[in-house]
């Protein structure tokens, strides 16, 4: 079976419009995340990182598009296209594309909304973004709650096992809506400052929105210098609950299972974990247990989403492009926002950025009803 690689990749967020930039942000221990006021948003302060809409209309007016394009749209257009422009490959009919949000134009449903509703349908995202670029073939959306975007990078790397496909781009997205932090806050899961993941004292999640692109290969004659090879993924649905994990970590404990499996390799063979973190009380008790589990409790872990905050379907893919360059850079990127264990069984929380020989590490995310994928990816040495 061929070996399958993630290559040329790019990010846009609040901390930056390249992955390069966002990297050296993360490297500075330096947030996204501040408090926004936006009564349109939510009627009352939220923290959030939101991506610049000035620079955001600036970078997607360069690509000289026509026809009018959601915001969604425009951010994975504008993380899209320099990536299959590195890539130099043409988007022929053994070129696949997959598409991974969990809301899409959900914000097209608004009341001031310019657009028909009709647009909310992710197939109409897909044909978008299909049309635009110039694919040969139909996008496959991958939807799956928070799990979406390194499910993604599981299918991607199906797809060219079993010969369908040479190459797959993957772009993966969510935005900031009304609709969205109602949601949440029906939960009473927003936090009013910046989140903690697996602290003591954390007090919810942060929504931000970002839009994150990838080229996943098989050809070792298109990989960027951070490329990295999927050793293994997989993924498990524990349907525990709508909303609220698996009190054992069930799903997340098999997931990563599977994906050793896949791999052939040993959990201690692990550099590192870039793990979901919400910052929730359930979610981050649940990932301590398996991890626990899983003899993963003394392997070095964080979560990003103190940089980002949850950028629900785009987060995985998102966290997956920063691990890469964590291999290629031999650095550990610190978990910030967190001061004081608050989980109930010991994980080992990367508090400080460092320096280290770095080989393996291990992606994990979790999602409504009960969702979980894992994937393990290795430096090309």
């Amino acid at each position: 079976m061929s070996n399958v690689f993630l290559s040329h990749n790019n990010i846009i967020s609040a901390l930056g419009f390249s992955s390069e930039a966002n990297v050296q942000k993360i490297h500075d221990e330096i947030t996204g995340l501040q408090v926004v006021s936006n009564e349109t948003l939510l009627n009352e302060p939220f923290c959030s990182s939101l991506v610049n809409q000035t620079l955001l209309e600036k970078k997607f007016q360069n690509l000289h598009p026509k026809g009018q394009f959601t915001r969604l749209e425009k951010m994975m257009i504008a993380s899209l296209s320099p990536v299959i422009s590195a890539s130099k490959i043409e988007l022929d009919t053994k070129v696949g594309f997959l598409i991974s949000t969990t809301k899409g134009n959900i914000d097209v449903l608004d009341k001031n909304s310019p657009f028909p509703t009709e647009r909310a349908y992710l197939s109409a995202l897909g044909r978008t973004l299909k049309i635009f670029f110039g694919f040969a073939n139909e996008p496959t959306i991958v939807c799956n709650a928070c799990v979406s975007g390194i499910l993604s990078v599981a299918v991607a790397k199906q797809y060219i096992q079993q010969g369908l496909y040479d190459h797959v781009f993957i772009v993966s997205g969510d935005l900031v809506t009304e609709f969205i932090l109602s949601g949440f806050n029906s939960f009473q899961a927003l936090s009013k400052s910046p989140c903690k993941p697996y602290d003591k004292n954390r007090s919810g999640i942060n929504i931000g929105e970002v839009a994150a692109s990838i080229l996943v290969t098989k050809d070792e004659k298109k990989l960027a210098k951070e490329s990295v090879q999927i050793l293994g993924t997989g993924s498990c649905n524990d349907a525990n609950h709508i909303s609220g994990p698996s009190r054992t970590g069930e799903g997340l404990y098999r997931s990563v299972l599977s994906a050793l499996g896949d791999a052939k390799i040993d959990a201690q063979e692990v550099d590192f974990i870039s793990a979901h973190g919400t910052a929730t009380i359930y979610n981050d008790e649940m990932e301590s247990i398996a991890f626990n589990r899983l003899g993963l409790s003394k392997t070095p872990l964080n979560s990003l989403k103190g940089y980002f905050g949850h950028t629900l379907g785009a987060s995985g893919l998102l966290e997956t492009i920063v691990g890469m360059h964590s291999l290629n850079n031999n650095t550990l990127y610190a978990s910030i926002g967190y001061e004081e264990s608050g989980v109930s069984l010991p994980i080992n929380v990367i508090q400080k950025t460092e320096e280290k020989n770095l080989n393996v590490f291990l992606k994990t995310a979790s999602g409504f009803g009960g969702s979980n994928t894992a994937a393990l990816f290795k430096k090309i040495i």
